[in-house]
């Protein structure tokens, strides 16, 4: 075991006794992940302040051990996330939803569960240990089968409910903060993760948006929790949106001299190969999030759908360009502000959608931009202003229908 691991310990009885921050000691808290090999067998230790239930499944493609948990507040140091060793190529955690958190474990190679253990000290903390033995490919993918038919994979996280059930007359605009929970995003060399940079700009512009009460305005997620990609489509095509709006703030290591914000629409061909890596990239986010993504595509069933998708790629094109046209001058733009990429979140067929890469957290001058309450609230008002120019016939047309059966 690490010595670190004996210190983090030791942190642990001050969180139980109330010295540490009490925000810091609110609910379960996991302040220390240790990895042992022990023979043939590599154990995983968590110390906790309190008794969790937890549930290990294997999953493939690739190969992954995910374990799951009641909502944890992980307070684990940086060193110990990246921790690797025996079968364990490398693991993350992160909430998975409001009341449940994850830990996702990358697998060196095939290996499966053989043992889980929760032990209680005199101190008060409480060592969840996970026993990981290796196994042929074949046995593996048994275990992944078993688990599938054994845990019902497939309904494991409920699938999100639109705001409000009753006919709502104005149009419906979905904000989607990318990534969050136990996918962070990009993350910049100080530290600025991008789902928490998304968040508080996607919060902000749907303040913007209600104030004039002229839109119905939904989020895919409020807080730092993860939402599969197919959800949030999912979502926004339950609450019948008429624009889809994701909010991202990438990170290109391979070019930091990449800056400025991009407005992306769908298509199967990608505008270049940049764009191509981009959407690969978010593309996987469940995989990242320990999620089976071997689903069918949603593929066009007919004509019908076919000219469907037609219209909406032109509306998400024209507010594409409004959005541009309404930014330049208060954010600063990409040389090529427009591009398209096949995008999962953009997949929906009969909602105008465009992924909005704020600035890239590989850029210096971007992150203090992102991190800036002024720019904020001046991007936030423009893109305010380009929704209301994109619905401007809509909303003169219901204002006209109003009038004419007013007395």
């Amino acid at each position: 075991m690490r010595p670190l691991a004996a210190v983090l310990a030791a942190c642990l009885i001050l969180v139980v006794s109330g010295l540490l921050a009490p925000a810091r000691a609110a609910g379960i808290v996991a302040i220390a992940a240790a990895i042992e090999e022990v023979g043939a067998e590599t154990r995983l230790t968590f110390t906790l302040n309190a008794p969790v239930e937890a549930r290990a499944f294997a999953i493939d493609r690739p190969q992954r051990i995910v374990l799951d948990l009641p909502a944890v507040n992980f307070q684990v140091p940086a060193e110990e996330a990246g921790a690797a060793g025996g079968v364990v190529a490398s693991m993350r955690w992160g909430l998975f939803a409001a009341d449940r958190a994850r830990v996702v474990i990358d697998l060196a190679a095939p290996a499966r569960v053989v043992g889980t253990a929760l032990v209680s000290r005199n101190d008060g903390a409480h060592l969840l240990t996970l026993t990981l033995a290796p196994v042929e490919a074949t046995d593996f993918a048994a275990a992944v089968a078993a688990d599938a038919d054994a845990y019902g994979l497939a309904s494991l996280r409920p699938a999100l409910a639109p705001e409000g059930a009753l006919v709502d007359p104005r149009p419906t605009i979905v904000i989607d903060p990318g990534h969050g929970g136990i996918d962070p995003g990009a993350i910049a060399q100080g530290g600025v993760e991008e789902a928490d940079v998304v968040l508080g700009f996607a919060l902000a512009l749907r303040d913007r948006l209600a104030e004039s009460g002229r839109f119905r305005v939904l989020m895919t997620r409020e807080a730092d929790v993860f939402v599969p990609l197919g959800e949030r489509v999912g979502f926004a095509r339950r609450a019948q949106a008429d624009l889809f709006v994701s909010v991202h703030a990438d990170s290109l290591s391979s070019a930091p001299q990449v800056s400025g914000l991009t407005v992306y629409t769908n298509s199967d061909t990608a505008s270049d190969r940049a764009s191509a890596t981009l959407a690969e990239r978010e593309n996987s986010a469940d995989a990242l999030a320990g999620l089976d993504t071997q689903e069918a595509r949603d593929e066009v069933a007919d004509i019908l759908r076919e000219l469907a998708e037609r219209e909406t790629r032109g509306y998400s094109h024209v507010f594409a360009t409004t959005l541009i046209d309404q930014m330049d001058g208060v954010a600063r733009l990409n040389k090529n502000p427009h591009r398209q990429a096949a995008f999962v979140v953009l997949r929906a067929y009969d909602v105008p959608s465009v992924l909005v890469e704020l600035g890239y957290l590989s850029s210096r001058r971007d992150i203090a931009l992102l991190t800036s309450r002024e720019w904020r609230d001046r991007a936030t008002a423009a893109m305010g202003d380009a929704v209301e120019r994109f619905f401007a016939p809509r909303l003169a047309d219901r204002a006209a229908a109003a009038a004419a059966v007013s007395p």
